[in-house]
């Protein structure tokens, strides 16, 4: 081999390489700074002012400022604690069952044959994800609800069916969360490559060890990508609710709507943010579990 060749030379080329990305990461921040600044203007500023009025408390007499644990202090215990539990609930539910069966649907999408049937499926997730608030919680009240279509064509009542409870707002919510999985695990089953499941069974690896050992394994940081974009939906989804249960189902997000709008108490627009602030660290700590796995498996699906 020529001294000349590249491969020759290991030390020097990963060098030269690394000198071009040192040189390139200034450009690199500059062409960033507009993304940056946008992120903060829509992002940091709201959520500084969340946590300014979570954490002090104006007198209204005087009008002084002062810092508190109280707000923060009250949305965890009683009804708001309750309401947290009941979100972190259903939202962990919904993403688990929507999850899943958007795992199996995208699963015979990829696997399918036929191009029309692909497009359809995307098409309609694409629609269906969008779907939501109040429209899609009065198309369920006229089909399920208590004098829906289907209520009583099937006698639902009698079976101990409500739409209007926790079960029922789950029913609902699935409803645009497993189209959403469909869109967001796709690509990922795309990424697995033939020559893997090829070379598992020439070393006579069945289907399911195939799976176990090497489909999951990659899949893994993609599935809980789906399952934290689909417990942050669910989390902070509020119109629908508001619309289907009211109050009769404790929530976060319609227990902020209450305080922020004096329905049972005045005077608690500080605790609601204190709630907004506890909604944002829960997010907060479940994409702490979800970025290190995606960076781990990251080089497999490219």
């Amino acid at each position: 081999m020529s001294p000349s060749t590249p491969a020759s030379h290991p030390e020097g080329t990963a060098g030269g390489s690394t000198s071009r990305r040192r040189r390139r990461s200034p450009r690199t921040w500059l062409a960033a700074l507009p993304l940056l600044a946008f992120t903060g203007l829509c992002f940091g500023i709201p959520l500084g002012a969340i946590a300014f009025g979570a954490v002090t408390q104006t007198d209204p007499a005087t009008g002084a400022t002062r810092l508190t644990g109280e707000h923060l202090t009250r949305s965890l215990q009683g009804p708001y604690l309750g309401s947290l539990i009941g979100s972190v609930q259903l939202s962990a539910l919904t993403a688990t069952v929507g999850g899943v069966l958007g795992v199996l649907i995208a699963q015979a999408v990829v696997t399918s044959r036929s191009r029309a049937l692909r497009s359809a499926a995307l098409t309609a997730s694409g629609v269906l994800a969008n779907f939501g608030g109040v429209p899609l919680a009065f198309a369920f009240i006229a089909t399920v609800g208590i004098s829906g279509v289907v209520t009583q064509l099937a006698d639902l009542g009698s079976l101990g069916w409500s739409l209007y409870s926790f079960t029922g707002l789950a029913v609902v919510y699935l409803y645009f969360l497993i189209p959403l999985m469909v869109l967001v695990i796709v690509p990922a089953l795309d990424g697995l490559r033939p020559q893997w499941r090829e070379a598992a069974q020439n070393n006579g690896a069945s289907g399911w060890q195939f799976w176990r050992h090497v489909g999951l394994p990659v899949l893994a940081p993609s599935l809980l990508g789906g399952f934290v974009l689909l417990f942050g939906t669910a989390f902070a989804a509020h119109a629908t609710a508001a619309a289907l249960v009211g109050g009769s189902v404790p929530l976060v997000t319609l227990k902020i709507a209450d305080a922020l709008s004096g329905n049972v108490m005045t005077g608690q627009e500080n605790v609601a943010l204190a709630l907004g602030l506890d909604m944002i660290l829960i997010a907060g700590l479940v994409m702490a579990v979800y970025l290190p796995l995606q960076r781990r498996s990251a080089r497999w699906l490219r």
